[in-house]
């Protein structure tokens, strides 16, 4: 379960009227933006020289976020027994598109790898690394980015050496609401826009690198070719992306703000990515669950009337007792992962940025 987000400082009434307005057929959200609105941002990408990749991004409310890229290379320990690099000639037995650094690109090959192969690090102001809050966000990136095997696979350069991917996580300013979409669109921009030297190296020597930064490969190719021109073709792979969606009443709502959230029936941050074939939904990779504020505020005397069955106050609003009906919780899976759901919006907008 994650840590929950901060509590807000409504009042009891103005928690009931944000209810009740949200819970309404239209909904009325406080900033006046329909259900699957997103918050403008502004975002950047390649304005750290010395990483490999980088990007910003900030929000409305004036919440940013810097992510860098660094990769490293890194000796193998067993590297012989890493699936997928089991013939001699170089070749992977696993034909899978490693975005301009497959087994056909300097001798390059394709294998499983390992996701310790990838460190995710997150700084907020007034946390400390061992906090609950920072531990959680960087676990749940983490767990996102190498959920497919897709990032950990490009990290394969042959059967001895491979890159090991550090990505640093800043959060500029004290978050206004839930961080963690904030910092997973921001590592996704950092990842579209991360180089690597390109190999001169062959088959298992020790690695060497073009010295032309211009010569360098894209960690992840803008596009992807299909084999055979007759075959439907595959899409460009991305780096996936986590969502924050939350449900108030039967109604569902992304990109939720502080005072949002402090009302909400269910939080849900729900990890997708870019499916194989264009036609096909968005990958569902991970799902997890946030308690919403209002579950730990009660007090002892509000627990004592709840269990007794005593009626609420009108005006005054109580937080929902129980879970979310199945199909809620169907319908926020749906609107995440169809194809041109609000998933494939923010997957195709983020790309217009690099």
């Amino acid at each position: 379960m994650a840590p929950v987000p901060q509590p807000t400082l409504l009042s009891p009434t103005e928690l009931s009227y944000l209810h009740t307005s949200l819970s309404l057929t239209p909904p009325i959200r406080p900033d006046a933006r329909s259900p699957t609105t997103f918050r403008p941002l502004v975002a950047e990408t390649d304005l750290l020289p010395s990483a490999n990749g980088s990007a910003r991004l900030c929000f409305a409310d004036g919440t940013e976020a810097i992510v860098g890229v660094k990769a490293d290379v890194e000796k193998t320990a067993g590297g012989e027994n890493i699936r997928g690099l089991n013939d001699e000639e170089g070749n992977s037995s696993e034909d899978e598109d490693m975005g301009g650094m497959g087994a056909g690109d300097a001798g390059m090959r394709t294998g499983e790898g390992e996701d310790r192969w990838v460190e995710v690090q997150i700084d907020m102001p007034g946390q400390r690394d061992d906090d609950a809050m920072v531990v959680f966000l960087a676990q749940m990136i983490h767990e996102g980015l190498v959920a497919d095997g897709g990032l950990r696979k490009r990290m394969v350069i042959n059967r001895r050496w491979h890159w090991r991917l550090y990505i640093d996580i800043l959060l500029l300013s004290p978050p206004h609401t839930y961080p963690l979409p904030l910092l997973s669109l921001t590592t996704h921009l950092a990842l579209l826009s991360a180089r690597l030297p390109a190999p001169i190296s062959r088959n298992d020597e020790d690695p060497l690198f073009n010295d032309d930064w211009d010569a360098s490969l894209p960690l992840y190719a803008p596009t992807s070719i299909s084999p055979e021109p007759s075959s439907t073709p595959a899409t460009a792979p991305r780096p996936p992306i986590t969502l924050l969606v939350i449900s108030v009443g039967a109604n569902i709502f992304f990109d939720p703000t502080h005072s949002e959230l402090a009302v909400a029936d269910a939080i849900l941050a729900v990890t997708v990515a870019s499916p194989p074939l264009p036609a096909e939904k968005l990958n569902l990779l991970a799902v997890r669950t946030v308690d919403p504020p209002s579950r730990l505020s009660l007090s002892a005397s509000d627990v004592g009337q709840a269990a007794a069955g005593s009626a609420s106050k009108e005006g005054v609003w109580r937080p929902k007792k129980g879970g979310v009906s199945r199909g809620v919780l169907r319908a926020m899976f749906e609107m995440c992962t169809e194809r041109g759901g609000v998933g494939q919006e923010v997957l195709d907008g983020l790309e217009r940025f690099t």
